[in-house]
């Protein structure tokens, strides 16, 4: 039977459940657990980075966004960390995937690649990102790593972090200056098997210790002289950008509106034995969460309605991640007061999920590169 967005939901449902039923102990880890990606690639999640032609489950960006972020949505019910590190692998294959076709200097070049990109991600292969820098404001386009040319690879040097998935993803995308150019371009580095110790050109610099999103080993890392690939289609950087700009906010925003849906519903079970005795604090704020979880779902719709219609949807994306960024903040603040002090304890799992809705704001585009964004975009 050919695989589908429907079954795979289905069964990152069951998946979703089991996690939430080990909430207490997710919560309090501080590193990913390979088997729990195992099971995402049994469950068919993988295929969200391959065609249908190929086998998988991509039809488009304007097709596929909405069943992958619903995907994504469920998945954060039982786990932030696995489901925040999880959109990572569609959102890096989108930049074969949305960009289907290389003009002619490359087009079987860029074939090529794909085809040894999906067979990889067939035999099991995670993607994620390494991308950001110290000091580039999370702009994939500034950076100060540097790709010397040896033969048919690349060496990859200089300072990387916030690699979410680290230790988990077969593949990592990265940027860098090629050798003798003056503008950046994407790599990919094969980091099956390499060690971190410095050895094969890659060291973990910083483990990732967040107060948020915890277990997400979003390491930092130094490369020098690390074997990388360039992307097929050499200078298509901004393009692959512009492409994907409305799809990987909407994966990202995802994640984030399942955290407050289990948050919300959680609230709402353990207040309604004393519904009745909140006070006039309690309500308004208990109310006033409810209208800022309804405005975020209203944010999450329109954005993925844009990239399905297509209609200004680079823009509208960013839109909706930065709002739905503040009110999931607005939610879990006004779920603390509430439900009172003890959300403030590492025992409350509103403790960790304010953490961890913390996120959205910084993944890419970032708060302060986002409003630049939307300021630029203005019709």
């Amino acid at each position: 039977m050919p695989p589908s967005f429907d079954s795979l939901l289905e069964n990152v449902g069951r998946i979703a459940e089991q996690f939430a039923a080990e909430r207490v102990e997710r919560q309090q880890r501080r590193a990913l657990v390979q088997s729990d990606f195992d099971r995402l690639r049994d469950a068919g999640f993988l295929l969200t980075g391959i065609p249908v032609a190929d086998g998988g489950l991509w039809e488009g960006i304007p097709q596929s966004t909405r069943p992958i972020c619903e995907i994504l949505r469920t998945l954060a019910h039982g786990d932030p960390s696995v489901a925040l590190v999880a959109p990572m692998h569609p959102a890096v294959l989108s930049f074969w995937l949305g960009t289907p076709e290389a003009p002619a200097p490359f087009r079987q070049a860029w074939d090529d690649q794909k085809a040894e990109i999906f067979k990889a991600v067939h035999d099991g292969a995670w993607w994620g990102t390494i991308t950001s820098e110290p000091g580039s404001g999370g702009d994939v386009t500034v950076t100060k790593a540097t790709a010397l040319r040896r033969g048919l690879e690349f060496l990859l040097s200089g300072q990387k972090q916030f690699g979410s998935g680290s230790g988990i993803s077969s593949f990592m995308i990265t940027t860098a200056i090629p050798e003798g150019e003056t503008d950046p371009d994407f790599f990919y580095l094969d980091t099956r098997d390499v060690p971190w110790d410095g050895s094969a050109g890659v060291s973990l610099t910083a483990a990732w210790d967040g107060a948020g999103m915890a277990a997400t080993q979003s390491h930092a890392m130094s490369f020098t002289n690390a074997p990388v690939k360039r992307v097929a289609w050499p200078g298509s950087l901004l393009g692959i950008i512009e492409n994907t700009s409305g799809f990987i906010p909407c994966t990202f925003s995802a994640v984030i509106v399942g955290i407050v849906e289990a948050a919300v519903e959680l609230a709402r079970r353990q207040l309604a034995p004393r519904r009745q005795s909140l006070r006039p604090l309690e309500r308004v704020e208990w109310t006033r969460a409810e209208l800022d979880g309804w405005l975020m779902q209203q944010a999450y719709e329109g954005m993925l309605r844009a990239v399905e219609r297509d209609r200004d949807a680079r823009r509208v994306a960013v839109q909706g991640k930065t709002a739905i960024a503040e009110l999931a903040e607005s939610v879990m603040r006004r779920l603390s007061r509430v439900l009172g002090g003890g959300t403030f304890s590492r025992r409350s799992p509103f403790a960790h999920w304010y953490e961890d809705v913390r996120a959205l704001g910084f993944l890419r585009p970032p708060w302060a590169l986002a409003f630049d964004n939307m300021f630029d975009w203005a019709p």
